[in-house]
């Protein structure tokens, strides 16, 4: 029954995004859904968009070994990221009226910061697209039987195809549905699992206080460690291109912000579902904490459940996926062809560059794939495709939009400086507080080189 359901399901999908693509007139139509979502539909796509593999293995394994303390990056700062955004940046950013986040660089910088501020958003959806790959690749190979490899393969070209297909409109219309399928699917799992939520309040007291730690001690190393997880997703993921669709796609700026807002809270009420699980399956199965922990929820459901869980959570699961997949190949495909490849053909027509970004859509889920073979885990994948954002782009979307700043030398200065101290850090000396040292250098490069331009002019 699950693999029918998993193929039907798939197919569906599959058929849906080519349905949108019916909707797709021009080059904004298929990246921004033509500035048409209203508020429900444009909660629900930045709600799906978020809600991926992160949300219910990657972040439920570490739940389940870790406690509170280890998830602070996601749900909360992910959560977080959604509700800034909503109160600071999607009234700014709607009201410029434009087609990618590289866009922003260009007109608040100039061209060479809109070259490296371009390439690094790209750079920092490639984790993130391949641990939904990874993560369909793990589903598939649970319920038919495939391997991971080529579950990978198989999930990987479904989304590609409804992608390249219906842009914007194939995740909006996908998005919606599989957020009411994310939502009731996981519901109704707790239900099972805790005999009609009745066993919710027992289980959850059965671990000890440390285990719910949430806010660090009065230690400078806990603190830091506690900021350097919140911002790591909730100010990282401000600056990228997923969220700024989102805001742009939106049919007004009232929604644009509502729905940001929104969305937020709707994220953090659902992502606590599979925190919930993830106690129930380390007190009622502990032996599933010595498998690969990205596998401990699909396997308590598969051993564990009745039929029908197993087709919702399943379902579930997939919609989530799915969904932020589809948002992640198409955020920075249209970076690629708007900011990098568009320049190179001169005097293009709006359905040649539509044409130019279905064939990034390919480029982008190439190279993604290449990721998801490389062996990280689901959690880490997309913890580094934050850090990455944090550290070069924040600070210039930050002084562009309330400092007022246009010094195209101190942008692309705090971008360079500030992913190189953060790469060193972190992937030569294996530094704990490497993101909040790249986020450091970022913020004071961008000063310095400010500060030298101001005394230049005077």
């Amino acid at each position: 029954m699950i693999i029918v359901f998993v193929v039907l399901y798939m197919l569906f999908t599959l058929i849906l995004g080519v349905y949108a693509g019916r909707l797709v007139k021009n080059s904004r139509d298929y990246i921004l859904a033509g500035r048409n979502l209203p508020f429900y539909m444009a909660t629900f796509v930045a709600f799906a968009t978020w809600f991926g593999s992160e949300t219910v293995l990657g972040a439920s394994s570490v739940m389940a070994k870790e406690g509170l303390w280890g998830v602070v990056a996601d749900p909360f700062g992910a959560a977080l990221c959604l509700i800034l955004v909503g109160l600071f940046f999607a009234k700014p950013l709607y009201r410029m009226n434009l087609l990618t986040f590289g866009d922003f660089y260009r007109i608040k910088y100039g061209r060479k910061a809109e070259i490296v501020a371009s390439i690094m958003l790209i750079a920092s959806y490639f984790g993130w697209i391949a641990a939904q790959m990874v993560a369909i690749g793990i589903i598939l190979h649970i319920t038919t039987g495939i391997s991971q490899s080529f579950g990978i393969i198989i999930g990987s070209l479904i989304v590609l195809l409804y992608t390249f297909f219906g842009g914007m409109w194939a995740v909006s219309l996908t998005d919606f549905i599989q957020t009411v399928v994310i939502v009731l699917g996981l519901i109704f799992v707790l239900y099972e699992v805790s005999n009609g939520f009745s066993d919710v309040v027992p289980v959850v007291a059965s671990q000890p206080p440390e285990y719910y730690k949430f806010f660090p001690s009065f230690s400078i190393e806990e603190i830091l460690l506690f900021v350097s997880a919140l911002i790591t997703i909730g100010l990282g993921s401000i600056p990228q291109q997923d969220v700024f669709q989102r805001v742009m796609s939106s049919r007004s700026e009232r929604v644009a912000v509502l729905s940001s807002i929104t969305a937020g809270f709707m994220y953090l009420t659902v992502a606590l579902i599979p925190l919930l699980l993830a106690i129930f399956a380390r007190v009622k199965y502990p032996n599933l904490l010595d498998i690969d922990p990205q596998l401990m929820l699909p396997t308590m459901i598969m051993e564990h459940t009745s039929q029908i869980t197993k087709v919702l959570f399943f379902g579930a699961l997939l919609s989530a996926i799915m969904s932020t997949a589809s948002s992640a190949i198409l955020a920075p495909s249209a970076v690629l062809s708007e900011n990098i490849l568009r320049p190179i053909f001169k005097n293009l027509s709006d359905r040649g560059f539509l044409r130019l970004t279905r064939v990034s859509v390919i480029i982008v889920t190439l190279l993604s794939l290449a990721f998801a073979f490389g062996g990280e885990s689901i959690f880490s994948l997309v913890e580094s495709s934050s850090a990455l954002s944090l550290v070069s782009l924040f600070v210039p979307m930050v002084g562009a939009l309330y400092f007022k700043t246009s010094d195209q030398t101190s942008a692309v200065a705090s971008m360079i400086c500030g992913f190189f101290v953060w790469v060193v850090l972190e992937y030569v000396f294996h530094h704990q507080f490497a993101l909040l040292a790249g986020l450091g250098a970022s913020l004071l490069s961008f000063l310095l080189f400010s500060l030298r331009s101001k005394l230049r002019k005077s």
